[in-house]
């Protein structure tokens, strides 16, 4: 190529209506290679450099950064440079949405704030600080496998966790993102000196848990069809396979004695803090999958109604 069919900085950067400065920016970071160099050291670049000056303001216009340009770019004349823009392309896309769920936590927690009293918003305030933004379940994770017994193979600990932790929602309303605030505290209260974390809502103290987890995920599944179409609690398999998960982890049977007793000794293991949690787990979760608390409250009140 001739000299003369090169173009300097400045009309490369005319033909492609940007400024001088762009065209030397992109340049330095190597992103649009030169042609050559005049006899004076001057910059040169060929008619390919105003279609790859095109190509990396179209990128730049989706909020692409420098890197990720840079990547599209060395690939984009082999046979994954298709593949390249699909990754950055998705990538950005993971990272609008991220941006989006804050701005979208940021408004309801604004909103929170300005229709509550004064006396209500120092502690609204104090709590909405607490947790970051977007919120980040993994308080509440650790929480939950550091009350869980021991015992537990890791895939009841993922499933009990997976169940416990309500995600965040999307779209969060003034109200949820109080409740989220509210268990994000809950979750991380020290404990009590001499105290213990609330119970998860099973007995930790029973002789084989893992026989028990196993048997109340089961139960809960069974009941969830009724929760969800608001049916009162009553007597059936769910209820039968409740009472069998705390019989079977202690050896025992399932008996019109063992369920009274069953009844007595739930009663002795509500804690306050884990009803409060699960009542703002219910306010977060969908309304389609019911919580284990709500499961959990489901078994018990059928059972206490009809204990043989």
């Amino acid at each position: 190529m001739f000299m003369a069919d090169l173009w300097s900085i400045g009309e490369l950067a005319e033909r492609a209506g940007v400024t001088v400065k762009t065209v030397r920016f992109y340049s330095d970071r190597g992103l649009l290679p030169e042609a050559a160099r005049s006899t004076g050291g001057h910059r040169r670049y060929g008619p390919g450099a105003l279609d790859r000056l095109r190509l990396i303001r179209s990128l730049r216009a989706l909020d692409l950064p420098v890197p990720e340009i840079d990547r599209v770019l060395r690939r984009e004349d082999t046979d994954t440079g298709a593949d390249a823009l699909e990754d950055a392309v998705a990538r950005q896309l993971k990272e609008l949405g991220t941006q989006l769920a804050a701005l979208r936590w940021r408004e309801a927690a604004l909103q929170l704030l300005r229709d509550c009293t004064a006396e209500e918003r120092a502690d609204r305030l104090r709590l909405i600080g607490a947790v970051a933004t977007p919120p980040d379940t993994t308080a509440l994770a650790r929480y939950w496998r550091r009350v869980l017994p021991r015992g537990l193979s890791t895939r009841q600990i993922r499933w009990i966790v997976d169940a416990a932790v309500p995600q965040p929602p999307a779209e969060p309303r003034p109200a949820q993102v109080l409740a989220f605030a509210r268990m994000h505290a809950l979750a991380t209260m020290p404990c009590p000196a001499g105290g213990s974390d609330a119970p998860p809502p099973a007995d930790a103290r029973d002789h084989r848990p893992a026989v028990l987890y196993d048997g109340l995920g089961e139960a809960y599944e069974l009941a969830a069809p009724a929760l969800r179409r608001g049916g009162a609690p009553q007597p059936g398999e769910a209820l039968d396979c409740f009472v069998a998960a705390y019989a079977g982890a202690h050896g025992d049977r399932d008996t019109p004695l063992f369920r009274r007793r069953l009844v007595r000794r739930l009663a002795t293991l509500a804690h306050p803090v884990m009803d409060r949690y699960w009542q703002l787990a219910g306010e977060l979760a969908d309304p389609a999958t019911p919580t284990l608390g709500a499961a959990h409250d489901w078994l018990r009140a059928a059972l206490t109604a009809d204990p043989a």
